[in-house]
């Protein structure tokens, strides 16, 4: 048996997908006989699990054609940096996490190279919500997919898409935890007025995404305060995004209270009576904390007609679609005002029909996106090690 180590180049791109890495990585460490080499691309939580990535998450982690298309030379270049590495450190088994635009290309271009490196995609496309001839697309170069809503395996089969296992969603290992933490600390700290009712903003990780949702998200606020009275704010803030919601609180009438960390994130989701959130991976953090919410989500007007058209799914919120229910108000685009914002979160703030169909409806989610067998990052670990077993011959 080879005394060498099993060695993985992971690839995240965005925040969401370095939190999935980062536990991805403890599973694959405590898993594996001999502890894995790991190198790639990632943030602060696959940097803690050893990982030293070869550049900032924030130079990356962008949204929408046009952003895409202002900064294409720099992604570009890091498409080929990556590429380059991954191909220098010779790696049993590539990973790519989420973030299609940045991880994709890397991918096909790293089958071309060495077609011998299995790869294989950590969060499936939203094939099942627009543009679902991508997932026959993937099959030259996407080996398996770990999916983590449990529809996503038939939808790949119907569509054509590559061998896709259902591993469940990493979030519901965080539920004994959530449970346990005890929020106070964290009022203590900021000084929140008890008297005032506490809202959780968040207005994404890409800073794009801060650019566009922070002017109306706050000039929502001072429309709720002023109707409401006086709020406290909690603004949770990504390490990749903190000098763009700086920038962008100056237009703010009611200054918030900025934290930064994963712990203190989640504290801020129990103390809150509700959210203001982007859409994406934070609804479901949001849902298993119990906090009713409003989702927006914001593109650059001149490619919001063309999205539009390649969007299938009724809802893009995810707990809507787990739930198979609207009940989350989603205000997108040109819907997503100040005025319908504060309209739709102003009846979460108190005990109405809206709040109680909410809490009642969040209840539910975390028996439906539970994983009976194990842990959903073991569960995971445990396709990356059948891999690591075919490409190498020995066990890890």
């Amino acid at each position: 048996m080879s005394a060498r180590p099993p060695r993985l180049f992971i690839v995240a791109g965005e925040d969401s997908g370095d939190a999935l890495g980062g536990r991805l990585m403890e599973a694959l460490s405590t898993m594996c006989d001999r502890a894995p080499a790991f190198s790639g691309v990632g943030g602060e939580h696959m940097q803690e699990q050893g990982l030293k990535s070869l550049f900032s998450l924030g130079e990356i982690a962008v949204m929408g054609p046009v952003a895409i298309l202002t900064r294409l030379p720099a992604l570009v270049r890091r498409v080929y940096q990556t590429v380059d590495a991954a191909i220098a450190a010779d790696p049993d088994v590539l990973i790519i996490i989420d973030s299609p635009e940045f991880t994709h290309p890397i991918a096909k271009r790293i089958r071309r190279r060495r077609p011998d490196i299995p790869i294989l995609d950590y969060v499936s496309p939203s094939v099942w919500a627009w543009r679902p001839g991508r997932a026959r697309k993937m099959r030259p170069y996407i080996d398996h997919v770990l999916a983590l809503l449990p529809f996503e395996p038939e939808v790949h089969a119907r569509l054509g898409g590559p061998p896709c296992t259902y591993v469940g969603h990493p979030l519901i290992e965080q539920l004994p935890w959530l449970e346990n933490l005890d929020p106070a600390p964290l009022a203590a700290r900021l000084g929140l007025d008890p008297a005032r009712p506490t809202l959780v903003v968040l207005p994404g990780s890409r800073r794009s995404e801060v650019t566009r949702l922070m002017p109306v998200f706050g000039e929502a606020i001072g429309r709720i305060a002023t109707s409401c009275g006086p709020l406290e704010v909690i603004l949770p803030v990504a390490a990749s995004a903190k000098n763009v919601v700086e920038a962008n609180l100056a237009g703010w009438s009611v200054t918030p209270h900025l934290i930064e960390g994963r712990n203190d994130r989640f504290r801020a989701f129990k103390l809150a009576r509700a959210a203001f959130a982007a859409s994406g991976t934070v609804t479901l953090e949001l849902a298993l904390a119990g906090t009713p919410m409003v989702v927006a989500y914001k593109v650059e007007p001149l490619s919001a007609p063309f999205l539009r058209r390649l969007i299938t799914a009724e809802s893009i919120v995810l707990p809507n679609l787990i739930l198979g229910d609207n009940l989350i108000p989603e205000l997108i685009q040109e819907d997503c005002t100040a005025e319908a914002l504060a309209a739709r979160l102003i009846p979460l703030l108190s005990d109405t029909p809206q709040r109680r169909g909410q809490e009642a409806a969040l209840a539910a989610v975390p028996s439906r996106m539970a994983f009976a067998e194990e842990t959903p990052s073991r569960a995971a670990a445990r396709v990356v090690i059948d891999h690591l077993v075919r490409a190498t011959g020995v066990p890890p």
